[in-house]
């Protein structure tokens, strides 16, 4: 019985360790299972990536079409509701600027049929052409300003008016220092008179325009060019009929031309507030252009129609320019002649005398000694400055006319 036992037990034994190998392998081969599912389940998942990219790739462009026309669409309706507004608010205020500015032809009516093409003649002949305009009437006669250096050394004056109809016109005086003539023609003959302005009132950069014959008046008479007041009591030298001369003019660079002198400057309302009287010509200068103010201009005319005289301060005294003299080792203005009984013998100045100011301004040629002088009437006192034997001496004069020479 015993011997029986053991047997069994060894048997039972022998299967247990049969047992164990068996349980292992059914481990391994699931674990090769499931290596294989998850290798297929790899594999699916590798596929459905595949195909995954395969439609977006597919359907990318479709995308970007689509949201090219979304795109589209809000565009257009932003701009539909929005921007063509904006832009539509944009228009009007530039409309806006154009209306303000759309022209000056209003003004240049008012002053344009007032204006008139001067021809003089000499012997005859033609001799020189410019422009005047009509700045007043009466019972009898239209007045025309123009520039004396228009009409100087003529015999004989005809003006022309914008209905091509021309007159002959009588010079009723001029004066050469302001460069301001005066003509008459029948009051029947004037087709409309200028509205006078005020150039005092100006600022600089208000705009300006002129209407003349500049060049050829003939085939360019009534331009009208067009610009601003570019400044204001410019001294300027101009040649005079036996001297050079120094005035105070407006400056423009409104087109003004040979031909346009003695024409009317005006302002953006079509007042005229300037006689044009000259140009810088030269190839490093443009758009330079000169007017005498209307002021000054109307003073002299007035003076001219009423049959006045126009005077001005007499010293009595001839001076000249150091430094214009070759042989001379000075500078500096000086007196050459004192007249007897003049203005300047009962002051106190004397020949070689040198000229330092005149009321504390200095005098740096004898232009603006002139100038200085004729800014004074006839009776006022002043105090010229000089210069006599290496010191300087201030000097009071009392202004005398050149006929009582007191």
């Amino acid at each position: 019985m015993a011997k029986k036992k053991i047997v069994d037990i060894e048997v039972e034994e022998s299967n247990i360790i049969e047992k164990k190998p068996r349980k292992k392998v059914q481990k391994e081969k699931v674990i090769e299972e499931n290596k294989i599912i998850d290798s297929d389940i790899e594999e699916d998942i590798i596929e459905e990536k595949k195909e995954t990219e395969k439609k977006v790739h597919n359907t990318g462009p479709i995308y970007a079409i689509v949201t090219f026309i979304i795109c589209l669409g809000l565009f257009s309706l932003v701009y539909e509701f929005y921007l063509k507004n904006l832009v539509i608010e944009t228009t009007r205020l530039e409309k806006d600027v154009t209306i303000t500015d759309q022209g000056i032809a209003d003004a240049v009516e008012k002053i344009y049929d007032a204006v008139v093409v001067v021809t003089t003649y000499s012997r005859g002949r033609d001799y020189a052409s410019g422009t005047g305009f009509v700045y007043k009437t009466d019972n009898k006669y239209g007045y025309i300003i123009t520039n004396n250096h228009v009409i100087s050394n003529s015999t004989e004056v005809k003006v022309k008016f914008s209905n091509d109809k021309v007159y002959d016109a009588t010079v009723i005086g001029s004066d050469s220092y302001a460069d301001i003539a005066v003509l008459s023609v029948e009051k029947e003959a004037v087709i409309s008179e200028a509205i006078i302005g005020k150039s005092n009132t100006m600022r600089v950069g208000d705009t300006t325009f002129a209407v003349g014959a500049p060049i050829d008046s003939s085939t360019f008479s009534w331009s009208v060019t067009r610009g601003i007041l570019s400044g204001k009591n410019r001294i300027v030298e101009v040649e005079g009929e036996d001297s050079v001369n120094v005035i105070s003019v407006l400056q423009t660079d409104t087109a003004i031309n040979s031909g346009n002198s003695g024409g009317p400057l005006c302002n953006s309302n079509g007042e005229v507030v300037g006689v044009t009287n000259m140009k810088l010509a030269s190839s490093s200068v443009e758009g330079m252009g000169f007017a005498i103010p209307i002021e000054e201009a109307t003073k002299y005319a007035d003076s001219i129609i009423k049959g006045e005289k126009i005077s001005r301060p007499y010293l009595g005294v001839s001076i000249y320019d150091a430094s214009s003299n070759f042989f001379s080792n000075n500078t500096g203005i000086y007196i050459e002649y004192v007249e007897k009984g003049s203005s300047a013998e009962k002051g106190g100045l004397k020949k070689g005398d040198k000229i330092i100011s005149i009321n504390g301004v200095e005098i740096t040629s004898t232009a603006y000694f002139k100038y200085e002088l004729y800014k004074y009437n006839i009776g006022d006192k002043i105090t010229i400055e000089v210069e006599r034997n290496g010191k300087n001496q201030k000097l009071n004069i009392t202004l005398g006319s050149s006929n009582g020479m007191n």
